[in-house]
């Protein structure tokens, strides 16, 4: 059986690679592609990458009407555009997949980090929160999914096993993170010409960057208990990767590293898309694959847990997480379609 899907704004880097994952795909297809800004153009006229996949598919206007009755709606928009879209999915459509950011959080969070009314709180709880390693049991029990963002994902794939263990304090917990230049998206802005980004590294969103709320919210989850982070950005003169360190204050005594690389591969165990190792994290090793490397180093010296993770910012950040939990929805093994491999060199 074919599942029938629609992208919906496919000419974003986001919408490129979800174009890519699904050509591969054995049980979706790809029968609708909206972008408003690119009517009439052809996927591979755009994406040359893509033109063997999709010969003949074609960008159309988004009208919700068109896509009623499909099986599955990735929504690839930019932040704010899916509150006025999803309203008039949500009951036509099998399943909505939403990338943004308008469904992840409750709405007093959404309202507080994003500094705007949201126009469809009552559309909040039919989204669970789509990072499955964390939420698989609310994913299995939702039609529709909200997929995190890159820096909440690889920032939350690496703390977890210490907050669920209880093995760290809960508040004073610092993420930095760097990411390349396509997780600003493909749209034209000065700060992501090439002379303003080669040769340049710059930390953004000091103090109140919003996916610090997805962290918290999550982390929370895990821990059972409010937990407190801060949050850098860095953005670095490479495209793709994205690779976080984590701080945090111990919470028991005797630590060892190798304690604590055991208690990763536990908590990760049967996870087809973490892999936990002895070695620092690497972008370059994630590149195109939709697995995240993750490792964890207690330092006596200094009595901190120092926790590491690394992903590519568009497949396990992004598309290929989205493909992830629409596998979940949709009732098929969850690695369908997805690499778990980097590519090298």
């Amino acid at each position: 059986m074919a599942y029938r899907a629609a992208v919906v704004g496919g000419s974003g880097y986001l919408g490129a690679e979800l174009l890519r994952l699904l050509a591969g795909h054995p049980a979706i297809e790809v029968v609708q592609v909206t972008a408003d800004a690119n009517v009439g153009a052809g996927v591979g006229e755009l994406f040359p990458s893509l033109l063997g996949a999709y010969p003949s598919l074609v960008y159309a206007p988004l009208v919700a009407g068109d896509l009623a009755g499909l099986d599955v709606v990735f929504l690839a928009l930019p932040h704010g555009r899916s509150q006025s879209i999803a309203g008039a999915l949500v009951d036509t459509v099998g399943h909505v997949v939403d990338l943004g950011a308008d469904f992840r959080l409750p709405q007093p969070d959404y309202e507080e980090w994003y500094g705007e009314t949201h126009t469809a709180p009552e559309l909040l709880d039919q989204f669970a929160f789509g990072l499955p390693e964390l939420y698989r049991t609310e994913i299995g029990a939702a039609r529709h999914v909200a997929a995190p963002g890159c820096y909440p994902t690889t920032a939350l794939l690496a703390l977890a096993p210490l907050l669920h263990d209880g093995l760290i304090e809960p508040s004073g917990i610092v993420v930095d993170a760097v990411s390349g230049v396509s997780g600003a998206g493909r749209g034209a802005k000065v700060t992501s010409l090439f002379s303003e980004v080669n040769e340049n590294v710059t930390a953004y969103g000091l103090l109140t960057h919003r996916h610090t709320a997805e962290m918290e919210m999550a982390l929370t989850h895990v821990a059972h208990q409010s937990v407190q982070v801060l949050f850098t950005p860095h953005l670095v003169p490479m495209t793709r990767g994205l690779l976080a360190t984590c701080y945090a204050r111990p919470t028991v005594d005797h630590l060892s590293t190798a304690e604590l690389l055991g208690r990763y591969r536990a908590f990760y165990d049967g996870e087809p898309f973490v892999v936990v190792t002895d070695e620092s994290p690497a972008t370059k090793a994630t590149l195109s694959s939709n697995t995240a490397h993750v490792t964890v180093r207690y330092d006596p010296r200094t009595n901190t847990v120092l926790a590491l993770g690394a992903l590519d910012n568009l497949v396990k950040g992004g598309s290929g997480q989205a493909v992830q939990c629409a596998n979940l929805l949709l009732g098929l093994p969850e690695t369908t379609a997805l690499p778990s491999t980097g590519l090298m060199p």
